[in-house]
């Protein structure tokens, strides 16, 4: 059951993740990345299955986000299994693509038939440019986020296990965020997390925040890393 004082609120995430292209079980032809460490700061901890974890489904084109939202939920109705999309980008060094971004497919063979869903509602994938690719890529999505605030600037999320968030003053670029979580991790002493950074507007106020991952999560725990990111941004 929802929390009473849930609430759901648009925003925008960024992550750096190693990516490869995968060819099976794909639509014949189409360009699929697969993150290789979904949680790289803490993936070590946690042994994942089988099952994909982040896929990122590059786009024909830049398609509106109204048109993916539009075009999920008619998919969502239809489809037999769950899985959870947004719209993203990935960006590597020389290249970028629009990407759909799928979560919670419990199979891969599962992915051709859900392009297939998407082609039907008119969403296309671009056809394959890279072969057996591995890469550090930048990785920006736009979604919705389902949350529960538990100390004014902490969240947890309703959606996504071990997933919490925690508001930071101001917005930060990706080399800077990064060199500051990094700061963050040489002085913290409690259990590892992965980080990423993002922001989301609620009562019409852009709240900006750091994405944490553990799978320690409580108040204590958040709350002494929020102290140590407000210390070391300093």
């Amino acid at each position: 059951m929802e929390p009473k004082n849930a609430i759901e609120v648009f925003g925008t995430i960024r992550k750096q993740e190693t990516v490869l292209t995968i060819d099976d079980k794909v639509q014949t032809g189409t360009l699929v990345f697969e993150a290789l460490e979904p949680f790289p700061g803490y993936y070590h901890e946690t042994p994942f299955g089988t099952t994909p974890i982040y896929m990122y489904l590059a786009l024909q084109e830049q398609y509106p986000l109204i048109d993916i939202i539009r075009a999920t939920q008619k998919v969502e109705k239809i489809f037999k299994e769950k899985f959870d999309a947004g719209k993203g980008f990935i960006h590597f060094v020389d290249t970028s693509y629009n990407v759909l971004r799928v979560r919670h497919l419990n199979r891969y063979d599962l992915i051709g038939d859900l392009q297939q869903a998407y082609n039907d509602q008119g969403i296309h994938f671009m056809m394959k440019t890279k072969r057996g690719f591995e890469g550090v890529a930048q990785i920006k999505v736009v979604k919705f986020f389902n949350l529960t605030p538990i100390n004014g600037d902490i969240y947890l999320d309703n959606k996504e296990e071990n997933h919490a968030y925690i508001e930071l003053p101001k917005e930060l670029n990706w080399d800077d965020f990064n060199a500051l979580t990094n700061r963050v991790k040489y002085n913290w002493e409690e259990s590892k997390f992965d980080a990423a950074v993002g922001a989301f507007m609620h009562n019409g106020q852009l709240h900006e925040f750091v994405r944490i991952y553990s799978s320690k999560l409580n108040l204590e725990y958040l709350q002494g890393l929020r102290k140590l990111y407000l210390e070391k941004m300093k």
